[in-house]
């Protein structure tokens, strides 16, 4: 059976406390959490990524469709949706592509989804004026349910959601760099499974047992390799090295167990610079 298709916890603790079952769905980069409430859980929507590839001299088709149909062909048989902050790409300001989709993307997932909850990430700069009514937006610190936390990453989360058994978070876009003997590179997005280091607890009393870092959910965005020998991650956690990231457990999308992140090291090489007069 695939990695992903089992459990990421558990569905019952001491004293009849209710733990949540965490399940990456296969070939998707979405969670399914089933507590109290069943939950999607999805994360790094970057709505009007194509618009700057397009100033850049990049034309892709818009992915806000494509995201949008995907949540609501998993929102049957759920409660909730939980999107876990940059749900639009522009900073700062706003492009037109994200006035003109994110009001009908979510106009469309409020008919399908009982209750749905944003974290707020560090692109969501006035994205309030963007939604409809009924849209819970939750500050950068996060929220909970149950027994887990949701963050977007950027910033320090509260106490409150560092309490909770499970921490998922978005942010940093993982992937896996493959390299060859010919140096040939391919990258795969990923799933995340790690623990925070000991000395987290030096700003914090409590702390998950385990922080799930989700892949990007829309697929233009690519990845951030976290297998490189020093990967540039992002968010107060690898700033100040809270995270042992070498002991990180590695998934693909189809659920396949790679190993360790330490087992998995490729050496970041140098790009090619064009000289001056060729630039």
């Amino acid at each position: 059976m695939l990695a992903c298709q089992r459990t990421w916890g558990s569905d019952s603790g001491m004293d009849g406390e209710m733990l949540s079952n965490i399940s990456p769905i296969p070939n998707r980069p979405v969670l399914e959490i089933s507590g109290t409430k069943k939950l999607i859980c999805a994360g790094d929507l970057h709505i009007g990524l194509e618009n700057e590839m397009k100033v850049n001299g990049i034309h892709v088709p818009s992915q806000t469709f494509r995201m949008e149909k995907e949540l609501i062909s998993l929102a049957e048989g759920h409660d909730g949706l939980v999107l876990l902050g940059d749900i639009k790409h522009q900073v700062p300001g706003s492009s037109k592509q994200e006035y003109v989709e994110i009001p009908r993307f979510f106009a469309e997932l409020k008919k399908v989804y009982g209750e749905v909850h944003i974290v707020r990430g560090n692109h969501d700069t006035n994205i309030e004026v963007m939604l409809p009514e009924g849209i819970k937006i939750h500050p950068a610190t996060g929220f909970t349910m149950d027994d887990v936390g949701f963050v977007h990453g950027h910033t320090w989360p509260s106490p409150e959601v560092m309490s909770k058994k499970i921490l998922v978070m978005a942010h940093n876009h993982p992937a896996v760099i493959f390299e060859d003997n010919m140096h040939t590179n391919q990258i795969e997005r990923c799933w995340v499974r790690c623990r925070f280091r000991e000395s987290a607890s030096q700003r914090y009393l409590e702390l998950p047992e385990e922080v799930i870092i989700v892949p990007a959910l829309n697929r233009n965005l690519g990845g951030s390799p976290i297998n490189f020998d020093d990967p540039k991650l992002l968010g107060p956690f690898f700033s100040q090295d809270l995270i042992d990231l070498d002991e990180a457990r590695v998934y693909l999308m189809d659920g396949v167990f790679l190993g360790n992140v330490g087992s998995l090291k490729v050496k970041r090489r140098r790009h090619f610079k064009l000289r001056p007069d060729e630039q």
